[in-house]
């Protein structure tokens, strides 16, 4: 697989082999949602909290006896069915939402929508973005040359989530000069995860023999062939001793 590698100014300065263990996976629906679920459920941090009748403050005392009154029987006035009790099953902050999810699951899952992307041709590969200084205006100046190339005008066009920048390596330079863009997300490439991708239209890599390294070593570990089992030595069935009798032995003596 080779996919054309263009520079800051939008023109094409050559091409790029692609991994298929990477690019080239048939898409599986079940395992991205799974993953992306349960890592946006393992960000969720709950808000809403109740008190059960045991944490409202008072009550300790029986409101009155427990016969003779005529009235239905009471322990305390923080019951649940009171007004100022305790709430029933109500929203708790305490609550765990994290899935476990194993880390093939992820890696194959992030593999799985980068080769959709790759196959919808979102995926966009650029020598280097490189700046002198942290500057808007010239981080600008690349995303509109960008979205000259034919399939990508939308990078300057779309309001939210337009793009994800990956670069191999920290450039702080980089970082700044698009910090100002809210429709573009800028991540190293060993940080990406399926949540990434799967929040923006584009995946612009930089420096792409660099970062497709960056993904199966430190990115996403790809689940690795397993170790040919040593083939046993068979070992000749030992003959089975033959028990002859005292009777047939002193037959043939």
């Amino acid at each position: 697989m080779e996919s054309a590698v263009y520079n800051q100014k939008g023109k094409n300065v050559g091409n790029v082999t692609l991994p298929e263990s990477v690019f080239g996976l048939p898409w599986n629906s079940d395992l991205v949602h799974q993953v992306v679920t349960s890592m946006m459920t393992a960000a969720r941090t709950p808000v809403a909290h109740t008190k059960t009748r045991g944490e409202v403050r008072g009550g300790g005392r029986k409101p009155w006896q427990q016969k003779g009154t005529g009235r239905a029987r009471h322990g305390s006035s923080r019951s649940p069915i009171w007004v100022g009790g305790g709430i029933t099953h109500g929203p708790r902050n305490d609550k765990n939402f994290d899935r476990k999810v194993n880390k093939k699951m992820k890696a194959k899952a992030l593999f799985t929508i980068l080769s959709r992307k790759y196959k919808d041709g979102e995926i966009l590969f650029v020598d280097s973005l490189a700046f002198s200084a942290p500057k808007t205006k010239d981080a600008k100046t690349v995303v509109d040359s960008l979205a000259s190339i034919k399939g990508f005008e939308a990078l300057s066009k779309k309001r939210t989530n337009a793009a994800l920048v990956a670069f191999a390596t920290k450039d702080v330079n980089a970082e700044k000069s698009f910090r100002n863009f809210s429709n573009i997300e800028v991540s190293e490439t060993r940080n990406l995860n399926p949540l990434h991708l799967v929040n923006s239209k584009f995946v612009v890599f930089s420096e792409p023999e660099a970062s497709i390294k960056a993904l199966l070593r430190d990115g996403a570990v790809e689940a690795k062939p397993k170790a040919e089992k040593k083939a046993r030595a068979t070992k000749a069935p030992k003959a089975k001793a033959v028990k002859v009798s005292k009777a047939k032995k002193v037959a043939t003596k």
